[in-house]
């Protein structure tokens, strides 16, 4: 399998539903939006984006099958799956606050092997492959050389359905605020990591993730140098609904302080 190839043929269909999905920015009203849980959204745009991903991925990569956050009805395979989330970042979208993504990530068994993440208002394509490196428009990418949480800049995601651990979550906020040059919550998780991959963040966490959250940029951020875990420093990333990933000065820093504001509930 050239990985390579796949890749870069998953970059160009992202563009091209990007490019629907900037165009459809323009026409959307609230009357579109449909509720599927507690602050979580999705309209025509986010199935439109999903139908045309499945149907160019699927010629890719005929022996794959989805994992998807819009249509669960979509068969698994047993060795290869396109894991996708065809708009990352609903909330921004239908507010048009210009920061939302298509993020796309190739698994064999349970590792993923391949990763695509397009920011679409900026159009800055993400992507990695197995062993390739990770890459920004063409462009090779690392992680930050910050090397020590005090001087680092974080990201992170704010709870919107999932308040179990939230006082948890403020303590650990209001640390970071104290101890770091800051934090920033951008609405989309995939663009998060894709940022912490190229250096732009040292640092991201968030709880409450799906797989289609996660899995591109988990690749990108390896590919570019950087760690990543669950927030006990197992490898339950993907499936296990929390993240930490920072370069490897951060990382350490970052991991035991989630672990002790987390102590209780991990």
């Amino acid at each position: 399998m050239n990985l390579e190839l796949i890749t870069k043929q998953v970059t160009n269909v992202a563009r091209v539903v990007g490019n629907f999905l900037r165009a459809e920015v323009k026409k959307i009203d609230l009357s579109d939006i449909e509720i599927k849980g507690l602050n979580n959204f999705v309209t025509y745009v986010d199935k439109n984006s999903e139908k045309r991903l499945v149907g160019e991925l699927s010629k890719i990569l005929p022996e794959a099958g989805f994992i998807a956050e819009e249509n669960s009805g979509l068969q698994k395979k047993d060795i290869y799956n396109w894991i996708i989330d065809p708009l990352d970042g609903t909330t921004n979208f239908i507010h048009k606050v210009p920061l939302y993504s298509i993020s796309i990530a190739l698994m064999e068994r349970e590792k993923v092997i391949s990763g695509v993440i397009y920011e679409i208002n900026l159009q800055e394509c993400f992507y990695a492959w197995k062993l390739g490196g990770a890459f920004l428009n063409g462009h090779k990418i690392r992680v930050s050389d910050t090397a020590w949480l005090k001087d680092s800049l974080l990201a992170t995601g704010f709870p919107y359905y999932d308040y179990g651990r939230l006082d948890e979550y403020l303590k650990l906020f209001k640390f970071l605020m104290e101890h770091t040059h800051g934090l920033r919550r951008l609405g989309s998780a995939a663009v998060d990591l894709a940022y912490t991959a190229c250096g732009r963040f040292d640092g991201f966490y968030e709880y409450g993730l799906s797989p289609w959250d996660v899995a591109a940029g988990a690749i990108i951020v390896e590919e570019a140098g950087g760690k990543i875990s669950d927030f006990s420093g197992n490898d339950n990333f993907i499936f296990g609904k929390e993240v930490v990933v920072a370069n490897a000065g951060v990382y350490k820093e970052l991991l035991d302080a989630i672990r002790l504001h987390f102590s209780e509930s991990t």
